[in-house]
């Protein structure tokens, strides 16, 4: 029972951490922009922690405005990105140029007879029954839909995170090898001394008993 337990432990706790990971990391998607608006946002109590604050805590008001970004994909898949500052706030991608970026986005507006194809890296996820959206954090031309983007900042801040994970384990395990094991082997030891002089008592006592009775 034990057992399914630990092991039950380990997938949520791998599990939660990847679903974090992947909304965290930054990605990238080759878009044709279509419009930008700006509109007032009522925040519910299911999503109300997908979105920021200007200062890029968490939002505590019930509503306010929001730069939004719709865009078409190659295959015409529709993808409307939310466009917010993340200030001093996690992610901490320190994003305070949202106004900036609704200009870019609306002077890059196409149509599909005269696209002009935009890479826009965001993270997030675009949950339509929860009115959540990934918010852009950037956004560049490129020649085309079917450029190939090499995720480097994604793959820049996964090193890091395995070398600080690396650095953490091989401490704890000269931290756990120093301190931890001797102990445990110390506390082993008692109990197998009292094991042993427990036996021995039993002994004396069992050859004790044979003799009264003989």
């Amino acid at each position: 029972m034990l057992r399914y337990v630990k092991w039950s432990a380990i997938v949520l706790f791998w599990a939660v951490a990847l679903a974090v990971l992947h909304y965290t990391l930054p990605q990238n998607d080759v878009v044709r922009v279509t419009d930008t608006y700006e509109k007032r946002e009522d925040f519910g109590r299911l999503n109300r922690f997908f979105w920021t604050r200007a200062d890029g805590s968490v939002t505590a008001q019930s509503n306010r405005d929001v730069f939004f970004i719709q865009t078409r994909e190659a295959g015409g898949d529709v993808m409307v990105y939310r466009n917010e500052d993340t200030g001093w706030g996690w992610p901490p991608y320190f994003k305070f140029d949202s106004s900036n970026l609704q200009a870019i986005a609306a002077d890059a507006r196409s149509s599909a007879e005269t696209p002009q194809w935009m890479a826009i890296t965001h993270y997030g996820w675009r949950l339509e029954y929860l009115s959540i959206f990934p918010n852009a954090l950037s956004m560049r031309p490129v020649e085309g839909p079917d450029v190939t983007l090499v995720p480097w900042k994604a793959i820049i801040i996964l090193v890091l995170l395995a070398a600080f994970a690396w650095a953490v384990w091989v401490r704890w395990r000269r931290f756990r090898a120093a301190r931890i094991d001797p102990v445990l082997d110390d506390v082993g030891d008692s109990f197998d001394a009292a094991g042993d002089r427990l036996s021995a008592r039993r002994r004396r006592i069992g050859d004790w008993w044979r003799g009264r009775r003989d």
